[in-house]
């Protein structure tokens, strides 16, 4: 399979689902290309190459789902961080309850992210609020993308468990 032949006959098509999935150019322009580079990375194991259209655009909903996960996480801790300055940011005609939920859970997350231990924390303040790839945080940290992956996959359980047990 020539996996350049497969790529410039399909990314336009993906692009454009990319596209209205991301909401704009810039994330979908990312998106497809950050797909691409892992359907290159992972091309032995398409079987089917006529399939390489609907496997590239499952990596991209993917891919954006990550980036839309991220900037959720950014916004929520960048209002938390804000209010602790004494700074109220609600959504316009919030409901007192849903004012004091969404203060609650931003409570929650940022004791979350202090309870973590410090490596964990470094690679997922690095990952999930900075917005850095695996192999950018494996440059700044030294560490490899495995082990960066792995201790992500480890803060982001903590943080879940945490979540959980502070808001049952």
């Amino acid at each position: 399979m020539e996996f350049d032949r497969l790529a410039n006959r399909h990314k336009d098509a993906v692009y454009r689902q990319l596209l209205r999935m991301c909401g704009n150019h810039d994330d979908a322009e990312d998106v497809l290309a950050e797909s691409l580079v892992h359907a290159y990375r992972a091309l032995p194991k398409l079987q089917a190459p006529e399939a390489f259209q609907a496997w590239l655009t499952q990596i991209g909903r993917r891919a954006c789902g990550r980036l839309r996960k991220r900037a959720a996480a950014r916004r929520t801790v960048a209002l938390a961080e804000l209010e602790e300055h004494g700074l109220e940011i609600s959504a316009p005609g919030a409901s007192p309850e849903e004012v004091a939920m969404e203060r609650e859970l931003k409570r929650c997350l940022l004791s979350s992210l202090e309870k973590l231990p410090p490596q964990y924390r470094e690679v997922y303040e690095l990952r999930e609020l900075d917005g850095l790839t695996a192999e950018e945080v494996s440059v700044r940290t030294g560490l490899t993308v495995g082990n960066i992956k792995s201790r992500l996959h480890r803060a982001r359980a903590r943080i879940r468990e945490e979540m959980d047990q502070a808001m049952s």
